[in-house]
């Protein structure tokens, strides 16, 4: 438990902190973690505006974490509500107005707004006080809202949220909104880009890169905890990992629509120029100014590898697309890079790629049924795939099932 001190010390880095997260999912967590510290609350959730309605987008709950084993993850459903003021989070983005609650439960019958039950009769949990704030930009328009759930005392009894409290959740939700803002601007700027292969290539959609972009981070997190990774590393690299992920394929802006669109096989000649979107997409990262600079040229070049060595572009010069010198050619080709050769993010990519391609219709093929799918993900162990995160992949099957039902085809 922090105290006021400590509060006000970490506070005072939030904004600079906050502000190195790129990524929105990312930022969502770290936004819902911190804020449920600084008022040692047991649980919150996270919805974002969408129009008139919010989408219930993060939740946590330390209870609830306490009844799965250690490194799960707590599976919720996603919904949209409209923004009115029949419900807590609903009337807060309505007026623009905080509330605090003692007590759900007794809300006054004469409030405009009220509490459902049916989460805490479905989990077995206890809402007792709820925190709920507007994140809002400085213009006054609602981002999203932060809702805390069941402040607790040094002996995790629950209480109500203090004047304290709110004032350090009030200055917080303007910190977090800054945040919020920018790295919403990123992700519009990063689906504009994806918007502009998908007018090339129709399977890339903003659905299909938030799947790839948010398996790969799941999978990337444990592949990093099972090799000890240091935190802090692990917390830079999801948030670089997913927005690279998501302009995996972005060098196809470059490939002919007769080969992109064809709903058939491509011939050897059209596969070899399909090849070249690695190199394309990598060479737009060229002359790196930060890591995620750096971590997309990587998964562009290396998603197509393969585990046996099989796979494209192998040794190429980016900005050339020529064979490296002192690699030796297979058939007068660059040799594919082969196991651990292939840099771990082109790994987990590929595997995440290919999961997503063969669970969805494409242009050429029907979606698959999933027993046919994982049976082709485990013949792949070795083959396609590095072993050790097909291995991963099993085991967070349940967090990609949620992953695919919360990034649905339009």
């Amino acid at each position: 438990m922090l105290t006021d001190k400590e509060k006000l010390e970490k506070m005072a880095m939030l904004g600079v902190e906050l502000n190195k997260v790129r990524d929105v999912d990312i930022l969502l967590e770290r936004v819902l973690s911190d804020a449920r510290s600084f008022v040692n609350a047991d649980a919150g959730s996270i919805y974002i505006r969408d129009k008139e309605s919010l989408n219930f987008t993060y939740s946590q709950n330390d209870s609830l974490q306490t009844r799965i084993p250690e490194g799960e993850k707590l599976i919720y459903s996603t919904f949209t509500m409209p923004i009115d003021k029949k419900s807590i989070a609903g009337y807060v983005a309505a007026t623009g107005e905080p509330l605090n609650i003692a007590d759900v439960y007794r809300i006054e019958p004469t409030a405009p707004y009220g509490f459902s039950k049916k989460f805490d009769e479905k989990s077995g949990y206890t809402t007792r006080s709820v925190f709920t704030v507007p994140l809002m930009t400085t213009r006054g328009d609602v981002l999203g809202i932060l809702q805390i759930i069941n402040a607790q005392d040094e002996n995790e009894q629950i209480i109500p949220f203090s004047e304290n409290d709110e004032r350090m959740l009030l200055h917080f939700a303007g910190i977090a909104s800054v945040a919020l803002l920018r790295a919403q601007l990123t992700r519009t700027i990063l689906l504009r880009m994806i918007r502009m292969s998908e007018l090339r290539d129709p399977k890339e959609t903003g659905a299909h890169v938030n799947r790839v972009g948010s398996y790969s981070v799941e999978i990337y997190t444990h592949w990093a905890r099972r090799n000890q990774i240091d935190s802090k590393e692990i917390e830079r690299n999801r948030d670089s990992l997913r927005m690279a992920a998501m302009l995996h394929d972005v060098g196809k802006v470059a490939i002919s629509d007769q080969i992109l669109k064809k709903p058939g096989k491509l011939t050897d000649e059209e596969f070899e120029e399909m090849k070249h979107h690695t190199t394309i997409g990598a060479r737009l990262f060229l002359d790196a100014q930060s890591e995620f600079d750096e971590v997309a040229q990587e998964v562009a070049l290396n998603h197509h590898e393969r585990w046996d060595g099989d796979g494209y572009p192998g040794y190429v010069d980016v900005e050339t697309g020529a064979p490296l010198k002192g690699y030796p050619l297979v058939g007068g080709k660059p040799r594919g890079k082969k196991g651990e050769e292939i840099p771990i993010f082109g790994r987990i990519v590929a595997l995440a790629d290919i999961y997503d391609a063969l669970s969805h219709a494409r242009i050429y093929k029907e979606a698959w049924d999933e027993s046919k799918v994982l049976e082709t993900m485990r013949y792949e162990s070795g083959r396609k795939l590095d072993p050790v995160l097909v291995e991963i992949f099993f085991s967070r099957l349940h967090v990609l099932r949620s992953i695919q039902h919360r990034y649905k085809e339009d």
